[in-house]
């Protein structure tokens, strides 16, 4: 921190940022945030530029970033000779990855909504979702 600069603890940061204690903590421990600076009795004090960079890992986490991601984008942020261009690759990345997971949920919900139709949903004990779960219509032994 600065001099002169003011700090808050985690509780203050977490409600300042959106982000939970919990997950700051998370965030010191797996090196994505430095470790924050301590009082004499040990608390966890944040200055402005630590709640900065909690609000942009927290908007980063938002889009669905990775962990892996986010220190990249953050290594980007704080490298003022950066390309913009670097910064664009991984955000371009990350969208083709959203693209596919999109098309895997969207084939599973078909898939779902499928196995719904064909279920009569009623008090038979006969059920083809229950069925296509366990790879075929079987009788659990």
């Amino acid at each position: 921190m600065r001099a002169g600069e003011r700090s808050v603890t985690i509780g203050e940061a977490a409600r300042a940022t959106g982000v939970s204690a919990k997950m700051i903590r998370y965030y010191e421990e797996t090196g994505l945030l430095g470790p924050a600076e301590r009082t004499a009795s040990g608390y966890r004090l944040y200055g402005a530029r630590d709640l900065h960079a909690l609000r942009f890992v927290r908007r980063a986490r938002d889009l669905g970033f990775s962990i892996a991601e986010i220190a990249e984008l953050l290594a980007l942020w704080h490298d003022r000779s950066r390309a913009s261009g670097a910064v664009k690759a991984v955000a371009l990345a990350h969208v083709a990855d959203l693209r596919r997971r999109i098309t895997e949920l969207e084939a599973m919900a078909r898939t779902l909504d499928n196995l719904a139709e064909s279920c009569c949903g009623d008090e038979r004990p006969d059920c083809p979702i229950l069925d296509d779960l366990a790879g075929g219509p079987e009788t659990p032994g």
